[in-house]
């Protein structure tokens, strides 16, 4: 197992409504890009699926591909998040999608999670076999 820390910031946020209902919370899609530091050096562009409750507070689900060197192995690692977000941080347990990695990344398995919290410290953790 190699244990993994990084650090990401956001550099594309492009999020659009895709339903709403009037009493109801709104349904949205995201485009992201992110760059990374750490034991990950790369890129990633993620597609997020959010619900919104009133009190905005959300739930999403989204797909990440990670670009460049993760733990000085080179490739792409895809990452499932399944999270939601609550007072001001966003919270997610994050699993590599077996089969959909490349490179030296091939066969890569793993699970952790990410936080963003309302001070502004985005984190990953991830373990990988």
């Amino acid at each position: 197992m190699t244990n993994i820390t990084a650090s990401f910031d956001v550099t594309k946020w492009d999020e659009h409504e895709f339903d709403v209902h009037a009493g109801a919370g709104k349904l949205t899609k995201a485009h992201v890009t992110k760059t990374y530091t750490g034991d990950i050096d790369g890129t990633s562009t993620t597609e997020w699926l959010m619900a919104y409750a009133a009190d905005g507070t959300a739930a999403f689900v989204g797909l990440e591909r990670i670009s460049g060197t993760v733990a000085g192995r080179t490739g792409t690692l895809v990452l499932q998040h399944v999270g939601g977000f609550a007072d001001g941080a966003a919270k997610a347990a994050l699993t590599v999608v077996t089969g959909s990695c490349a490179g030296e990344l091939a066969g890569a398995v793993g699970a952790g999670d990410f936080v963003a919290d309302p001070a502004g410290t985005v984190a990953l953790e991830l373990t990988l076999a």
